[in-house]
């Protein structure tokens, strides 16, 4: 019998989350750790006008904000998230993306449709998505730190050791 796989290169589209929850860049970091919180999520995307400029993670909560003393009220959202966003499209293949992980040193990936400002957000990808699906493709991301001489983050290291120690 063959394997589906086997005739079908698995695409960012096949894995990805598509109900993402995104947060504008002016609201403060405190309703972004309240909707993270309510809905058990660890980013949102970020939006300015209609268009997709980052994204804040936990970790950009905890270092930036909590970890710095700053005053959750007061803190815009635009002044802790990452940026520029990293975005891949739906049809890359999940190599592109666990290539695109690596080059940029994160875990979770923007999914838009379409060109520059027009494009649309419809999912986001992450090392564990990813790993779940395709655990064989996480070797290739630990190759790439060996070949580069260097470890993986810590963060990164987690999910790696979890699906092929």
């Amino acid at each position: 019998m063959k394997d589906e796989r086997s005739s079908h290169t698995l695409t960012v589209k096949d894995v990805m989350t598509k109900n993402v929850i995104t947060i504008e860049s002016e609201e403060n970091v405190k309703k972004s750790a309240y909707v993270m919180g309510i809905n058990e999520i660890g980013c949102l995307v970020v939006e300015e006008n209609d268009e997709i400029i980052g994204m804040v993670t936990e970790s950009d909560l905890i270092k930036k904000v909590i970890a710095a003393g700053k005053n959750p009220d007061e803190t815009k959202v635009k002044d802790v998230m990452s940026t520029p966003p990293v975005i891949v499209k739906p049809e890359h293949s999940l190599e592109d993306a666990i290539r695109q992980m690596f080059k940029h040193n994160i875990k979770k990936l923007i999914v838009a449709g379409g060109e520059g400002k027009k494009s649309k957000l419809v999912g986001l990808v992450t090392l564990t998505d990813i790993a779940r699906i395709e655990p064989t493709l996480i070797n290739i991301l630990y190759s790439l730190y060996i070949a580069k001489k260097k470890s993986p983050p810590k963060r990164i290291e987690k999910v790696i050791h979890y699906y092929i120690v």
